[in-house]
Formats: C-alpha cells, sequence, structure tokens
C-alpha cells in the first residue's frame, strides 16, 4: 500500500482519516472523516500524492522483469484502476452515509464487506510500512557498504544493523498521539517523485551511464507475473479515494480529478521505466536508486530524497494499523498508557523480524500487489458496484459495460494467483539455502 489519509489542512495525508474512520464501533456510520471544502487544484494535488509513491522506484524493475512489451500491461492497468476509482464514485453516491472504504464494503455485503475489506486494508498497510524499513535498509547499505555491529558475541551484517538502526530512529516518532506535522512532510510524494526521476535522468545523460539497453529482452513469459503484480503496486490507492471524494468541494470534479491524476502518474511511471531499463537493462535492482552511482551529487539526491519521505510516511501509515489493533482490546486498556507503548514497540519489532527475515524488497512488494492491492483497488470496487447498482436498482450498465467490469474481476484473479504464486517462488528459493 506506501500508500496510501475538521480543522485538519487539506494536505494532511487522508490515509489516516480514511482508516481511523474505518476502525469506529459507536455506530454503524460514525466517521472521523469530515466533510470540508478542498479545492480542485488541492484536490488534484492530494490524488496525485496518494498514487505517486515507491512504485517509482520499482517499475524499472518490474520492465526489466517482464521486458519493453510487458509496458502495456501498465497502461492497461492505469486504465482499470482509473475505471474502478470512477466506480468508488458511484458506489459512494448511491448513499451519502458512505464517507470511507470500508463503509463501501458493509454497504454492500453488510458485515462480511467490512470485515474483509478491513483486513485488506490492514495486512496492505502492514506490508507497506514493512516495506519502507526495507527502503531505508537498502539505501542506507548503498551508502555505507561497509558498516557491520558486534553485539554480545553476535555480528550483525550491514543491511541488517541499519534496518535496526532505522526502527530506533522511529520509535519515539511512533510513540508520539499527535504526528500531523508529518502530513505536511509526506505530502511532498509528487515532488519526491519528479525529484527522483529527473536526478535518475540527469545521471543517465551527464554522469557517464547512458541508455544503451535498447535492445534487451522484448517479453520475457517468465517475468509477467512479477511485472504485472509490481505494475498493480503502482495504482493501488483506491482506499484513499472515498476520504478525497467526501474533502472535495465541488465532488462533480472527482472524475475529472481521477482522470488528471492517473495520466500524470502514468506519465512519471512510464518515464521512469523507460529511462531505468535503458540504463541498467536487466540488471536494474529493485530499487532504482541502488544502481546509481554513490559517489555522483545527482544520485545521492535521489537516495537521500528517498531515505527522508518514507520516515514520514511510515509514522502516518504506521497509525491507523495501531489504532485497529488496540480495538482488539477492552476500552479499560485503550486508555492506559504503558498499554499503546506495548502495542507500538512490539509492532514495530514483529516489522523488523520480518525485514531481517524477508529484506527482498522486490518480491515482497510483488505479493503486496498481487494479493492485495489487486483485490483491494480492482476485485472489490467492480463487486461492491454491482452489487450496490443491483440492490438500489438503479443499474444503467449495458452489455459492454458489464463486460468491461467482469473483465477487471478477472484480471484481478489472474494477477492475484499468477502473481502471489510467483512472489511466493521466488522468496521461497531467496530463503532456502
Amino acid at each position: 500500500m506506501d500508500g496510501e489519509y475538521g480543522g485538519v489542512s487539506s494536505l494532511a495525508q487522508p490515509l489516516v482519516e480514511e482508516l481511523e474512520a474505518a476502525t469506529t464501533t459507536d455506530d454503524k456510520y460514525k466517521v472521523s472523516v469530515e466533510e470540508s471544502n478542498t479545492s480542485f487544484s488541492k484536490s488534484l494535488f492530494n490524488c496525485a500524492n496518494t498514487i505517486l509513491g515507491n512504485g517509482v522506484l520499482i517499475v524499472p524493475y518490474a520492465l526489466a522483469a517482464g521486458g519493453w512489451w510487458s509496458l502495456a500491461l501498465l497502461f492497461i492497468i492505469s486504465a482499470a484502476a482509473t475505471y474502478t476509482g470512477l466506480l468508488i464514485k458511484r458506489c459512494m453516491e448511491a448513499d451519502p452515509r458512505i464517507k470511507t472504504y470500508t463503509h463501501i464494503g458493509e454497504y454492500a455485503f453488510g458485515e462480511i464487506g467490512k470485515v474483509i475489506v478491513t483486513i485488506i486494508l490492514y495486512a496492505d498497510l502492514y506490508m507497506v510500512t514493512t516495506g519502507f524499513l526495507i527502503i531505508e535498509g537498502d539505501n542506507l547499505h548503498n551508502l555505507f557498504p561497509n558498516l557491520s555491529l558486534e553485539a554480545f558475541g553476535f555480528s550483525i551484517d550491514g543491511k541488517s544493523t541499519l534496518i535496526i538502526i532505522v526502527a530506533l530512529v522511529l520509535l519515539p516518532i511512533i510513540l508520539l498521539d499527535n504526528i500531523s506535522i508529518l502530513a505536511y512532510i509526506s505530502a511532498t510524494g509528487v515532488f519526491a517523485s519528479v525529484l527522483i526521476l529527473v536526478a535518475v535522468v540527469w545521471v543517465g545523460v551527464f554522469d557517464g551511464i547512458g541508455f544503451h539497453h535498447v535492445e534487451d529482452s522484448a517479453f520475457e513469459w517468465k517475468g509477467i507475473p512479477t511485472a504485472i503484480s509490481l505494475y498493480m503496486l503502482c495504482f493501488s490507492s483506491h482506499p484513499v479515494f472515498p476520504a478525497l471524494y467526501t474533502s472535495m468541494q465541488k465532488k462533480q470534479d472527482f472524475s475529472k480529478v481521477l482522470l488528471l491524476c492517473f495520466t500524470l502518474s502514468t506519465f512519471i511511471y512510464v518515464s521512469m521505466a523507460v529511462f531505468g531499463y535503458l540504463m541498467f537493462g536487466s540488471s536494474a535492482e529493485s530499487q532504482i536508486t541502488l544502481n546509481l552511482p554513490t559517489d555522483k551529487v545527482s544520485s545521492q539526491i535521489a537516495i537521500y530524497t528517498t531515505l527522508i519521505s518514507p520516515i514520514a510516511k511510515y509514522a502516518l501509515i504506521f497509525k491507523p494499523i495501531v489504532i485497529s489493533t488496540e480495538c482488539w482490546f477492552s476500552i479499560e486498556y485503550q486508555k492506559r498508557k504503558w498499554f499503546k507503548v506495548t502495542i507500538r514497540v512490539a509492532l514495530l519489532v514483529s516489522q523488523v523480524v520480518v525485514a531481517l527475515t524477508l529484506p527482498f524488497f522486490g518480491y515482497l512488494m510483488s505479493l503486496t500487489g498481487a494479493l492485495l492491492c489487486a483485490t483491494a483497488s480492482f476485485a472489490m470496487p467492480c463487486l461492491c458496484y454491482l452489487k450496490i447498482s443491483s440492490t438500489n436498482g438503479k443499474s444503467s450498465r449495458g452489455f459492454v459495460e458489464w463486460f468491461f467490469i467482469w473483465g477487471i474481476v478477472c484480471l484481478s484473479i489472474m494477477i492475484l494467483m499468477s502473481g502471489t504464486y510467483t512472489s511466493i517462488v521466488d522468496i521461497v528459493a531467496k530463503v532456502t539455502p
């Protein structure tokens, strides 16, 4: 999911509010997302910020896995994701009480829909934040390759040491109850993505790397499941769309916002994929910054930009995971400070364990894209829309649209099955001696 959230600035990360709302239990449609008067331009910025994220680092690796012709799959997924975003808008128009993605699932399928959507959302957030730890460890290790740690007779390699250090840095941040100030840092996702793209292209043009891999593989059948899963990860911000829609002053403009943002995001993702693949070919790493020469200023700009943004986003996206976990326990425990600290520390430690055990960013994000993002961004919007429109008796679907919607559902199932299987096989191959 990095995505991913009222007197709160419209630049604040809407994901936090969206998922805090999903944890409310007092009332069937009680929400913490307050309607505001966000302008078209700010909505455009917020939407682009939610779509653009760590996907910009991984698209060259995805293209290297699938070959040049796999770019067609990126365009197909972008188009389908745009359409399912519009389906979410239609679902919300069915009832003004619908404010969050969880509400859509509940309105369509009752309590079971609410439970399924909630599980998918939080599993996605858990995997995304774990991925942030791996990103930090990988890029810091790239800058400080000789760092290692020896303590109590144990020797810890450099990357693992840096992941632990990053976790210790994050610990006091996640213990804070009010982290809204970090929203302004995390809201720079659009600028960070553009800056990384410019820095990478600069390395290729002026720092001696060049663009020499034009004739690399055109199509790799074996790598298609990985490529399509990672492309799916790039366009998986749909759980945030209800919060964006609710915040807009002119909700009829939401479709325009989606179209413009997906167009911009697709352009940036395709540009990074093409330039990165031309520069490094099949040797492209799971994060393009790991291929860059660390002694160049332009490379350092890209790497340090990659390091700063996830720190802020981690704390913000970590918060709804904490809220959800705390809701498993009684109110009596939730009010106790030691309980809050214990939950936060336990979750952070669990993510460090996962990051140390499975430090394979590409494979882990491929698994997330296939198993969770395909479900949350493709299957659920389509199925919820079909159910809500048929229940309300207001469906105006023709055969072509009906066929297209079920085509997206089938595509999501294909991504889920092939991508999940391939990712698990790759991870097992890595951890097995």
